[in-house]
This record gives C-alpha cells, sequence and structure tokens, in this order.
C-alpha cells in the first residue's frame, strides 16, 4: 500500500473523533497487520474502489472505547453494552471517517467510490479483505479505551 494512503486516514479519524464526539484520540505508530482476525468488540469495514485501486477501511473499537465514543456523540451517558444503536453509530462513524479519508485522497488525484458500510460484532471475527496487498493498522488509544483503523488498498 502506498504511504500517501495512511495519512488520509489517520488525520480523518482525528478529525471526526475530535468534532463530533469530543474525543483525543492519539495515534501510535502505523504496522503492518498479521492474521485477519478483527481487533475489537465492535467493527466497521467499509469498500473502496477507484478506476486504479480497490480494497477497504476497517475501523475496530474496544468495548468501553466504543461505548464512551457514542456517548460523547448523542451527548447521552455511555450505554453499558454493544447493542443495535452502538452498531449503527459505528456504521455512521465509518462513514464519516473514510468519507473524509476520500475527501482527503481526491485532493492526491485517488477518486474513490465508496460501498455500505457492514458492522461486526465480536471480536477475533473472521475479515475478508477485498484486496491481497498488506493491510496497514494505525491504532489509536483514548483515556476509555482503544481501537485501531485498517487500510487495505491495493492495485487492481
Amino acid at each position: 500500500m502506498k504511504a500517501d494512503f495512511i495519512n488520509p486516514f489517520l488525520n480523518s479519524t482525528k478529525n471526526v473523533l475530535e468534532t463530533m464526539c469530543q474525543i483525543h484520540a492519539k495515534s501510535k505508530k502505523p504496522e503492518l497487520k498479521k492474521g485477519n482476525k478483527s481487533y475489537g468488540e465492535v467493527t466497521g469495514l467499509i469498500g473502496m474502489a477507484s478506476e486504479k485501486v480497490s480494497g477497504c477501511m476497517v475501523v475496530s473499537f474496544s468495548e468501553s472505547c466504543i461505548l464512551n465514543i457514542v456517548g460523547n456523540m448523542l451527548m447521552e451517558p455511555p450505554k453499558k453494552k454493544i447493542d443495535d444503536d452502538i452498531l449503527d453509530a459505528v456504521g455512521e462513524l465509518t462513514n464519516m471517517i473514510c468519507g473524509g479519508a476520500k475527501a482527503q485522497l481526491a485532493k492526491l488525484d485517488h477518486k474513490f467510490d465508496l460501498a455500505t458500510p457492514t458492522m461486526i460484532k465480536g471480536k477475533g471475527v473472521e475479515i475478508s479483505y477485498f484486496s491481497d496487498a498488506p493491510t496497514i493498522v494505525i491504532p489509536f488509544e483514548t483515556e476509555n479505551g482503544n481501537f485501531v483503523i485498517e487500510a487495505n488498498l491495493g492495485d487492481k
């Protein structure tokens, strides 16, 4: 995966969480993903395709992290467990983060179409990626837990 694809996902994630959820997320060093299992208890996956590149973006949250993010997003106390409302919010966050990255990638002459996000509940769920390219994982820390963004984009 090209290095210029990483920063748009990093920047968009921080922007969405800070503006929509009032959450400060600190990014850690990106790394190559080993295996194909989901990181957290709830995951959003969205397909991306352009004329030359295709793949997907994945965002996967620990339970404590997503419950607090959604509570802030809705200006409500955090829920006690993951339910359908949390899954819907993960879909919205997936759309917003990927949409922000898409806008930044367009400025670099990479124009992507996006699929409808899919939400997955459960830790360690096997993910089928849309590209055979290596998957870049960007870990994030928040005061209420961790999450990761994964970008898997490769030439068609």
